[in-house]
């Protein structure tokens, strides 16, 4: 990344580190900042995006940010809050002056302004909502009174809309005598009297045609409206399927209320995937880098003692053949390869299954083939294995049958891995729970538990 005001070579092909921040310009950023030098920080600040500046600001510890937010002052973006992680944006806020602040929140969005104070301590909201102008105020208010993760909180409610009869001229004429058009948009929202959204038409295609053509003649064949209730991941869901841009926003009387854009849609599609696999890790959906180590302490150690409960549980079935493992001690050698293969085939069948339950492709529908689809890759994989195992087992201790037993286990291992990691997700689903964030726990727990009380088991009755 360019340090100073040179033109970027276009033709220079990216590498796949082209977008992370650099780490020459990094250290002349906070060499500035340790010197003072307002002027040589602006001049290094000014070519990154905000988006590069929130990444900076979350990679520096928690005195060199304070000190290049206040040096940097006024020329704090609003942008640089809407994309800085949740977990300092709090504190950065706290560190802003109340006028730079001010200015910062002023330029963004209504549905911006929203994502940024839902989550602050109500001292916080109240700041940056004496920030905003008095329109501006009672629209963020007004989105804050519907449900947390609905379509109200996540739109914007700033809309471009036109009469039904309106044609390419007219709309053209009105957007260009408007002060209040958003920074951006991509569809024109028609409307009958009672301001019920009635189509969308792009940009591109106003601008493509004749000022005579009705807008109605333009109008998209896909047009999807969003209650105003709906969750914010069926909202996700349904820009990812029906692949829209934008889509109007509907009260319970059906009037058009406000828009959410791809972008929106995308985010929450992007929280929703970085949520699956912290909790599929068992670190909590809110887990962050610039979390301290109490705050990670306390989010992690309730899953570790559910692991280390789960954990008690197999080593009781252990327990149960202690006789068996004194008098063939190879078993101890060779039953945690059981477990631990049950294991990782019963994570692969479960993030499979996670994530196709997030997506929607999992359904009623097509479970049974799918289970049966786990089921038999487990055989064919215990098969594959078995084989490699009792030759294993048969070499290195010269003991034929214990080749047979291990390779008897790890066939049954596999294919309970299948059924449990596509089964107990849909189960835990249809309880209620979120399958993200127990499933790894139950699945791991039942691999190692069949896989022990098979091997040792077999064991007890061909080699004793």
């Amino acid at each position: 990344m360019s340090t100073g005001s040179d033109t970027p070579d276009l033709e220079k092909p990216r590498d796949e580190d082209a977008y992370e921040l650099d780490l020459e310009l990094v250290a002349e950023i906070l060499e500035a900042v340790e010197v003072g030098n307002r002027e040589r920080l602006i001049e290094l600040m000014e070519p990154l995006h905000a988006a590069d500046i929130a990444d900076l600001l979350e990679q520096i510890d928690a005195q060199d940010r304070a000190d290049l937010i206040r040096l940097y002052d006024r020329e704090f973006d609003g942008e640089i809050l809407s994309e800085l992680d949740e977990g300092i944006r709090e504190d950065v806020i706290r560190q802003l002056t109340p006028e730079v602040l001010a200015e910062a929140v002023r330029e963004l969005d209504s549905d911006d302004v929203v994502d940024l104070i839902e989550d602050l301590e109500e001292t916080e909201q109240v700041a940056i909502l004496d920030a905003l102008d008095d329109a501006d105020r009672v629209a963020v208010e007004q989105s804050l009174t519907y449900p947390e993760g609905s379509a109200g909180r996540l739109m914007q409610r700033e809309v471009v809309m036109a009469p039904e009869h309106w044609t390419v001229g007219e709309v053209i004429d009105f957007m260009r005598n408007s002060d209040e058009l958003p920074d951006q948009f991509y569809h024109v929202v028609l409307v009958d009297p009672r301001l019920h959204p009635i189509g969308n038409v792009t940009l591109g295609r106003i601008m493509s045609s004749r000022r005579e053509v009705p807008l109605a003649d333009l109008a998209e064949e896909t047009f999807q409206i969003i209650p105003v209730d709906q969750d914010e991941e069926d909202v996700a869901y349904a820009f990812n399927q029906y692949h829209l841009i934008s889509a109007p926003v509907v009260d319970a009387e059906g009037r058009l209320v406000g828009m959410i854009t791809i972008d929106d849609a995308m985010i929450v599609l992007d929280e929703g995937h970085e949520e699956d696999i912290l909790r599929l890790a068992g670190v909590g959906e809110e887990s962050s880098l610039s979390d301290t180590a109490v705050e990670t302490t306390r989010q992690r150690l309730p899953w570790l003692a559910v692991n280390l409960a789960t954990a008690i549980l197999a080593s009781l079935v252990i327990s149960i053949f202690e006789d068996t493992i004194a008098s063939v001690v190879a078993l101890a050698v060779l039953m945690p390869i059981v477990a631990s293969m049950g294991g990782n085939a019963g994570t692969q069948s479960l993030t499979v299954a996670v994530r196709a339950l997030a997506t929607r492709d999992l359904t009623g529908s097509n479970l049974g083939r799918v289970i049966r689809r786990e089921v038999v890759v487990g055989l064919a994989n215990g098969l594959v294995f078995a084989v490699v195992m009792g030759l294993v087992g048969y070499v290195w201790f010269g003991l034929p049958m214990l080749g047979i037993v291990i390779a008897a286990a790890m066939v049954v291992n596999l294919v309970v891995a299948g059924l449990a990691g596509t089964g107990i997700p849909v189960l835990l689903e249809k309880a209620g729970v979120d399958p993200a964030l127990a499933s790894g726990t139950f699945v791991t727990t039942v691999t190692d538990v069949v896989g022990f009380f098979a091997f040792l088991g077999l064991a007890s009755v061909f080699l004793l």
